[in-house]
């Protein structure tokens, strides 16, 4: 049995026997055990634009997430598991984490015993590369498809706007029309598997140093909080 945090209703992670899912209405800050876990925080406020939109910057601050990020690396360390967040977040260096390098595999992330690489899910059923992160203790580690796609464009948008247009827009904007972010935010069956998978290897132990020195914190500042979760809501659709 596993654990998934911050997922969405009915989405990826719903109807398995061998998972247990925390939405939005259960408040996956609160998880207390025992299950190992696959945790997939809300990274609105820690990526690229974690201000706001380009056309009104500085509306947020970076890492204003309501502890979402901290409660979910906190599960991953206490219960053994795997953590999701984009490549290049920013909550890598908020927290510690040694940042991984591309197509190098599974690298050091922190002196607990946590492990981090960089993947891409279009390899794993993704219409997109949706570059990603991983964060992963007392697991077993791996080897994923650690090459770098090509750049997904639609080629009749290129045709009639140009390449820059085209990048700039991105393949899931061209084929999504409304329900882009869905998409955008979806975690393909394959990788979610996999993640699961990966999870259940956990020996269910996670790091006890990593425990004390969260527990405080924990208990004082994410527990008690008042902030609403940043629904960017999670890559599992």
């Amino acid at each position: 049995m596993i654990a998934a945090l911050y997922v969405e209703k009915n989405g990826a992670y719903f109807g398995l026997p061998n998972v247990d899912p925390w939405d939005e209405t259960r408040d996956a800050r609160k998880y207390d055990g025992p299950w190992p876990v696959v945790a997939h925080p809300p990274c609105e406020r820690w990526g690229r634009f974690w201000h706001g939109s380009p056309r009104k910057p500085h509306q947020f601050k970076l890492g204003d997430d309501g502890g979402c990020f901290e409660a979910a690396l906190y599960a991953v360390r206490r219960w053994g598991g795997v953590l999701e967040h984009p490549a290049d977040s920013h909550a890598w260096r908020a927290f510690g984490l040694n940042r991984p390098a591309r197509s190098q595999g599974w690298t050091k992330a922190d002196q607990f015993g946590g492990m981090t690489c960089y993947v891409e899910q279009g390899h794993y059923g993704h219409q997109a590369r949706k570059a990603t992160w991983l964060y992963a203790i007392g697991t077993s580690l791996p080897e994923l498809n650690w090459t770098q796609l090509p750049q997904r464009l639609d080629p009749k948008m290129v045709e009639r706007h140009g390449y820059e247009y085209a990048r700039r827009k991105g393949l899931v904007s061209m084929i999504g029309g409304k329900h882009k972010k869905a998409i955008r935010n979806a975690t393909p069956i394959e990788f979610r598997d996999l993640l699961i998978g990966l999870a259940e290897t956990a020996n269910n132990t996670g790091s006890v140093n990593a425990e004390a020195i969260l527990r405080q914190d924990r208990k004082s500042t994410r527990l008690n909080s008042s902030h609403e979760w940043i629904s960017r809501m999670p890559s599992s659709a």
